[in-house]
């Protein structure tokens, strides 16, 4: 699958034109051009619950999830053992859960690209020694 994954982070900073990130995030989906945007239920909660003071940007979640223009990635109960190791060894961040989430996806689907503001995602490390590849830095 040839896509790349979206936190938290990325989905604000499109949906809120305030969002400091906002022009740098238009700018990295206008060069990924139709490749699939994928996230997980926990960065979506994320998402909704830091847009609560912008009702658009809520809905405007719901209708990339109607409209197929955003996909969620299913966590299965085996992908937990892996997302609580990847917390113990993040310990120091300290990595959240939606964090966790976002890495196993990316371990197990093998998606090393991601749009996001966290820096957090150049430290978090991937099979064979890979780092993520952030897109909005590549756009700049």
């Amino acid at each position: 699958m040839d896509a790349v994954l979206i936190d938290a982070s990325g989905l604000i900073a499109l949906l809120d034109r305030g969002d400091r990130n906002h022009q740098a995030c238009v700018h990295a989906l206008a060069a990924l051009k139709k490749t699939d945007l994928v996230t997980v239920y926990p960065a979506l909660t994320e998402a909704m619950h830091m847009l609560g003071d912008t009702p658009p940007g809520q809905e405007a979640i719901f209708d990339m999830l109607e409209d197929n223009v955003l996909g969620v990635a299913p966590l299965e109960a085996a992908d937990l053992r892996r997302m609580k190791a990847l917390m113990r060894k993040y310990r120091d961040r300290p990595m959240d859960f939606a964090d966790a989430a976002l890495v196993r996806v990316a371990e197990r689907d093998r998606l090393y690209r991601i749009l996001t503001f966290d820096r957090d995602f150049k430290v978090y490390s991937l099979p064979g020694r890979q780092r993520f590849v952030l897109v909005a830095d590549q756009s700049r």
